[in-house]
């Protein structure tokens, strides 16, 4: 199995914390995302692997010191998925190629996902789940019908998680922006585009302040996907990494993560939140549903 992790955007949504991190470097239980998502990889035994950047590129080929054998691959402009795909054709074998949006959390065996595409012959197999808030794709039986269905199809959603054959990769336009989703409407009404049912996966986005901090509600207070292995040790409800300082009187409530190497002042409140490696809150702080970042910064989202 060979992958693409795609990890470029600009994560316009996210600002002001995608203009301090890249959306896939953004931690979840401690740990970057894009890491996480390299670690699945190697574990299913992918061979083959090409991590796309352009926003703070740099900080995207820092991260990836601790993986040699990954290829980076900085677009000076942003290509969409199908462009950037186009791009990493050639540093991968003449093989089917496994694509993973960096900016979900997720428990999909993509190994499956591989081997049903290899055996099923399908051009590309998408995984779809029944997901109502993005349930906009039109299916029939195991085929993708429509990416604009009408109210007469079941609809699904798109994961972002799909396997593309490399002849089909070679349709895509080099050397600009493409839209995967357009050659996908294509070939979608030639019942070309398969599909795999992942519902029982845990499955999550990051898109917005609000979907980030759901995402560490449900990990934390649920624990019911703890195999997204948490790094650092449970506190009242929070998940505190090593090296935290935790000066006097400071109250943790409800449910949250503590970076590396972060400082809480004194008589400080933190009452939901995640708080990012090495970021400093001032003493007496109040705080509720807060992201925090960077030494001497406090930026937070108020979701109540």
């Amino acid at each position: 199995m060979q992958a693409i992790l795609l990890a470029a955007g600009l994560g316009t949504r996210l600002r002001p914390y995608t203009l301090i991190r890249p959306k896939p470097l953004f931690p979840v239980l401690n740990r970057p995302l894009l890491h996480r998502l390299l670690d699945m990889l190697y574990i299913t035994g992918c061979a083959g692997i090409v991590v796309n950047a352009h926003h703070l590129a740099e900080q995207i080929r820092h991260s990836l010191a601790e993986y040699p054998d990954v290829v980076l691959q900085v677009e000076p402009e942003i290509l969409g998925t199908g462009g950037s795909l186009r791009l990493a054709k050639e540093k991968l074998a003449d093989a089917p190629i496994l694509v993973m949006n960096g900016d979900i959390v997720h428990t999909v065996d993509v190994a499956a996902l591989y081997d049903h595409h290899v055996r099923s012959g399908n051009d590309v197999t998408l995984a779809m789940h029944d997901y109502s808030r993005f349930n906009t794709v039109g299916v029939e039986g195991d085929r993708v019908v429509s990416f604009m269905p009408g109210q007469d199809v079941q609809r699904l959603a798109f994961t972002g998680i799909h396997v593309v054959n490399p002849e089909i990769v070679a349709r895509i336009p080099g050397g600009g922006f493409f839209h995967i989703i357009d050659l996908y409407r294509e070939l979608a009404l030639q019942g070309r585009i398969g599909l795999q049912r992942v519902d029982g996966a845990f499955w999550h986005d990051i898109g917005t302040p609000q979907d980030y901090l759901q995402l560490h509600r449900e990990l934390l207070e649920t624990q019911t996907h703890f195999d997204i292995d948490p790094v650092g040790q449970k506190k009242d409800g929070w998940l505190v990494d090593e090296g935290v300082d935790l000066k006097k009187d400071v109250r943790l409530q409800g449910w949250g993560c503590l970076g590396s190497g972060a400082r809480v002042g004194d008589q400080t409140t933190l009452s939901g939140g995640v708080v990012w490696d090495q970021a400093e809150i001032p003493a007496g702080s109040r705080l509720v549903d807060a992201i925090v970042t960077g030494a001497g910064t406090v930026e937070t989202i108020q979701t109540g």
